[in-house]
């Protein structure tokens, strides 16, 4: 600090962390120093990838993204669900090309012809990010995706595409997993753990559209249900996505008649298969008129 520093009232009186890191990189190079023992708490890697410090790094996966999306001015999102592995059109014939079997060859056509909902998804990207709706300085139904591959791409390559930003919450996996190159870079974070993965997808959700998925989808997709159901949730338009698809793996109607949900449970999404037909509903629900 400077003398005049010094005397200003309003001058903080601590040191940055920062700063205190720096005060410690030129410290003497002693057997004590060079312990890791002796390494500032916030800077030893080891100490924080301990078990008992799993409290500390769910709230640095909570506060991190947080912090940087209210920086970014995300007032609210678009979260838009699904599968990793349906392909672009524009790759749907290598992969009926790459199935060798029989077997293989009814799967890949099955995958091939779900290339529709990486076209709608793209599109339903571009609507929302056309809209560019912007309240109280805050931008609303800003895209976000897992930020993989397949429907994820497609959603944020859809807001790339007029010249929007997007967000890419990806999760780190035993196998290679990276981004795709539509998310924008500084809206791109990395989850260790679902639960915070999970809770960021919802926080600034106005809208959600689920496209066709695996058990990622359905345990997102469920959860996002069962929070709106019980009331944690304030009701949000959630556009589901390929009704031949869920009614197939899922029997929506056999729960109610089970007595296990109610029938009004099943109002909870609404059905679609085009981007402007989700993007329609979202509008009504909340009076937005985008010009």
């Amino acid at each position: 600090m400077t003398e005049k520093e010094d005397k200003d009232v309003t001058e903080r009186r601590f040191y940055k962390a920062e700063q205190e890191a720096g005060f410690a990189e030129k410290q003497a190079d002693t057997i004590q120093t060079g312990h890791p023992a002796y390494q500032l708490a916030f800077r030893d890697t080891d100490f924080l990838l301990r078990d008992e410090l799993r409290p500390v790094r769910f709230q640095l996966e909570l506060l991190k993204p947080e912090m940087l999306l209210e920086e970014a001015n995300i007032g609210s999102t678009l979260v838009m669900y699904g599968s990793a592995r349906i392909p672009s059109p524009e790759k749907a014939d290598a992969v009926l090309a790459a199935a060798a079997t029989d077997e293989q060859k009814v799967v890949a056509e099955r995958l091939a012809a779900k290339a529709k909902y990486y076209d709608e998804a793209r599109k339903l990207a571009r609507l929302a990010s056309q809209c560019a709706i912007v309240e109280k300085g805050m931008r609303q139904f800003v895209v976000c995706s897992g930020g993989g591959p397949s429907i994820m791409e497609a959603a944020n390559r859809g807001a790339a595409e007029v010249g929007a930003e997007s967000l890419g919450l990806n999760i780190v996996l035993p196998h290679e997993q990276a981004p795709n190159r539509f998310v924008t870079p500084r809206l791109s974070f990395q989850f260790h753990y679902f639960a915070l993965r999970k809770m960021h997808f919802l926080l600034r959700a106005r809208a959600v559209a689920v496209f066709p998925g695996g058990f990622g989808t359905f345990d997102e997709f469920f959860e996002l249900l069962t929070l709106i159901q019980t009331g944690k949730m304030k009701p949000i338009p959630i556009l589901l996505y390929g009704r031949e698809f869920w009614e197939r793996v899922v029997n929506f109607e056999a729960l109610a008649e089970e007595g296990v949900i109610n029938a009004k449970d099943l109002e909870l999404f609404r059905w679609c298969e085009t981007a402007e037909e989700g993007w329609s509903h979202v509008s009504d629900f909340y009076g937005l008129d985008c010009g």
